[in-house]
Parts: C-alpha cells; structure tokens; sequence
C-alpha cells in the first residue's frame, strides 16, 4: 500500500512550487512529519513532510515546477516495495573493438587513435562518434599564441593611470524577489492605500524589560523583546477595530474573530513574512518564543506551508535597520500593516516641562475602502496609549 506525497496549498496566490532538494535518498526509511523535500515558493522555502511512516520513492526530480496537488513522492508500506536503484554495470574497455559502432571504428582507424586514450561519454563509457570528434579537434587546435615578454624598463614618464573596465553582472530574479515585486506592485493598484502615523513614548516599556528581564528569561526561557509588547497591543487593537483586521472579497467584507499575526523577517532570499496564529490568546512569553522560532525557520529555509498562510494583519520593523519613518505597503487581501522604527531619544515636553524620552515613530498603512479615516487613527492612538501605559494591555482597557 502507498500513500502519495501532494504539494499542499501554501497561501494564497501561490499557484506553482519548485522542487529545490531531496532530503531522504530514494528507498530511505522516513517516519511521519519528517521532511523529505525542499520547496521553493515565491514567498520562501518550504520543507515538506511526510504524510505517513514508510519507504520513500521519488517520483520528481530537483529544478521541477509542481502544480498544488501534484504528487511529488510515495511512501510505500513496506521497503521492498521500492526498488533499489540499478547499479550501473562497469563499463567496457575502451579499447575493445566489439563496442564500437561503424562510425567511430572508422575514424580510430582512419586516424591511428588509441581509443584508451579518449574518454568516452556513452552507455556504459562506450566510444562515441561525437567523443572521437571532440578528441580529432582538441588534437588540431593550434597551440596557444606565446606570451611576449615584458617591454624593457624605461626613463619616460609613466601613462596616467586609465579607469577600470566598466562591467555588469546580469542575474535572474529568484521567484520569492519576483513575487515580492509583484504583489508589490498590485498592492498599490488595487486598494486605496493610506498611511497615517504617530509617535510613541517607549520610556514605560524600556523600564519595564530592564526591571524584568533577567527574571523573564528565568522563568520562561526567552527573553523579553519589544515586539512581543507592539504584537499584544495590536492583538488588542484590532479586537476593538475589526474593519482594520477584515479583508475585501469581491463584494463582501471578511471579519476575522481572531488574529494571526504576520511579522515580517529579513532573510538572504529577501523578505518573508511567517505568521503567529491566534496572537489574541498568547501571554508575552508565547508570543516570544514564537517570533523567535518563526524567525530561526525563516533563515534557515525551515518554515511549514502553515507559517506562511492565513495571515490577517502584519507588522514590519524597519527601525533594526535604522528606519526613522516610512510607508509601509500592505500585504494582500490584508488591509493594514504597522511599521516600526528606530527608537530616538528626543527632547518632549512632559507636563509642562522638557525631557528627554526613548521615542519611536509608528506608521499604519490601511486600505481606505475598508478602514475609514476616524478609525485608523483611534486604532494608532490606542496603540500609543496601551504601550506608554503597559498596564492597560494587562487589565485590557
């Protein structure tokens, strides 16, 4: 009995994958859920698990395109049932006169070759014409022009130096860059796109991880960042906006009674966005422990089909790479995105009187067919307000 190994859905829009790497040999014994195969995707790698307990048989090979559905392996019952790959039998002496075919005895004869001496490229090592031929031309190549030698020294002033050759590289755009332009691109032909923006006081967040975060990392294993702060706030957030984590299908509007969070992680490849799910029921260390583990995947090409899809809502952080302010663009069929940025200590004026404060930039991108003007702001302002006072994400008010 076999059960086939199908390429599963991997999100939306993504209608094709390539095979990129096998990951167990043909005949290999494979338990369930474990990897098999590496998936490209045009929104990251993939490794794709096992359905079942078995014995592996390919049935694709590395640099394939695959369809969703497509089967791309089997896992047999039993290891008989995959036959061991045939061992090529060794080849023939070259030398022996049996194994060339007319053409090539002719031209070994004609030109007093040893066929020992020519490698040969066909079935079993065997002489081919075209091997003979390769072998006559490489024979009647003239020698290569020999060098001059270096002119003589000489007392005149040497030519100014000339400016290097001008070159350029012309690489082809991997399918997860040529997505990202894409969707891009579409994002800002099919919805309304408005930013608005707001700036927020981190001084009760910074004190708090400096208060706690030895004892945090103790009790739960993680450290305490401050995406786990920005995620809950939005988490709570939206519960009180939910236009902002709906999305437009044709003529409906979809609500989501729930948050799966995407967060938005740099790799070599370029950028992916893998999501936490149900973010509104997670504790500050869970949600930790998930970004955390969502991003070591991430960079390591590990991420399921199930990290990648579903996503309601995302939040980008520009600011670890020294953003002071930007526009994020949103990620469809979403209709908001938040963006983080780098935190600045600026001169405030607090009741009457000028501090200096850790202050952050926030921007939030939305879809004005969906999210009117009033509530994106009083999203971003409850936003501002739950991460300069933590205690009200605690008390959820």
């Amino acid at each position: 009995m076999a059960t086939e190994v199908v390429i599963p859905e991997l999100g939306e829009s993504i209608a094709e994958v390539v095979l990129l790497e096998w990951l167990r040999a043909e005949g290999e014994r494979v338990e369930r859920d474990q990897p098999v195969c590496v998936l490209e995707t045009d929104k990251a790698n993939v490794e794709l698990p096992a359905p079942v307990s078995g014995y592996l048989r390919r049935l694709k090979e590395p640099g394939q395109t695959l369809k969703m559905g497509e089967a791309v392996a089997r896992i047999e019952a039993e290891a008989g049932a995959v036959a061991p790959a045939p061992v090529p039998a060794a080849p023939a002496p070259a030398s022996s006169g049996e194994n060339f075919s007319p053409a090539v005895r002719r031209l070994v004869e004609e030109h007093r070759l040893d066929p020992v001496a020519i490698p040969g490229t066909g079935k079993g090592g065997r002489l081919t014409k075209e091997d003979v031929l390769a072998h006559l031309e490489k024979q009647q190549a003239p020698p290569p022009a020999p060098v001059p030698p270096p002119p003589p020294p000489t007392l005149a002033p040497a030519a100014p130096a000339t400016l290097g050759e001008e070159r350029t590289r012309r690489v082809p755009m991997s399918k997860l860059r040529l997505r990202i332009a894409e969707r891009l691109v579409a994002a800002q032909h099919q919805a309304a796109m408005l930013t608005t923006f707001n700036e927020v006081d981190l001084s009760a967040v910074m004190g708090l991880r400096a208060r706690y975060k030895e004892r945090f990392n103790e009790v739960h294993g993680v450290s305490l960042g401050l995406m786990s702060f920005f995620s809950r706030a939005v988490a709570l957030g939206l519960q009180k906006f939910p236009a902002i984590n709906a999305r437009i299908d044709a003529l409906d509007i979809v609500y989501h009674d729930y948050v799966h969070l995407g967060i938005a992680v740099s790799t070599e490849r370029g950028l992916v966005v893998p999501v936490l799910r149900h973010v509104e029921q997670m504790s500050l260390a869970r949600i930790e422990t998930e970004i955390k583990r969502l991003a070591k995947a991430a960079r390591e090409n590990k991420l399921s089909p199930q990290d990648l899809s579903g996503g309601t809502f995302t939040i980008t952080n520009g600011g670890v790479f020294g953003s002071l302010l930007s526009t994020p663009i949103l990620n469809p069929p979403q209709s908001g995105i938040l963006g983080m940025h780098a935190i600045k200590d600026r001169p405030v004026a607090v009741e009457g009187r000028v501090e200096i404060r850790p202050m952050m930039y926030v921007a939030l991108s939305y879809d004005h067919r969906l999210v009117d003007g009033e509530q994106s702001v009083s999203f971003l302002v409850r936003i501002k307000e739950q991460l300069e006072d933590p205690s009200r994400m605690l008390l959820e008010i």
